[in-house]
């Protein structure tokens, strides 16, 4: 599997971003694609994550009500619509797959269920 990530850039706060992540390569058939970030001098948390067959989401608390995710199967991509964007966003967002083989919010909590990672797009977020 290979991930691509783009949509990233330089933003106000409050303004909003949304991000692709193409999918191709060779699939399982049921998986998991999340959403993560890195901020500088930070490890890596969980921001969002949808299974591909039954579109079930997870959202960490400190994006919920802000950030949209969604799975475009037609076009391979998954997309994280960003509003109301603050400083606090300011990362790397990668996005990574996984065969499912739990719940979403099991997988989502756990990084070791992801194998295939994108390199990242860069987000931030001026005051």
């Amino acid at each position: 599997v290979q991930l691509v990530e783009s949509g990233g850039g330089l933003v106000q706060s409050g303004g909003s971003l949304r991000l692709s992540c193409v999918v191709s390569g060779s699939r399982p058939e049921h998986q998991v694609i999340g959403w993560f970030r890195q901020a500088v001098g930070k490890p890596r948390e969980r921001v969002s994550c949808i299974s591909s067959a039954d579109d079930k989401t997870y959202y960490t608390d400190a994006v919920k009500g802000r950030f949209t995710i969604s799975n475009d199967n037609a076009k391979n991509t998954v997309y994280l619509q960003m509003n109301s964007l603050n400083p606090e966003d300011t990362a790397i967002y990668f996005c990574a797959s996984g065969p499912q083989t739990t719940t979403v919010l099991a997988m989502c909590n756990d990084i070791a269920y992801f194998n295939a990672w994108g390199l990242g797009t860069q987000v931030t977020v001026s005051s």
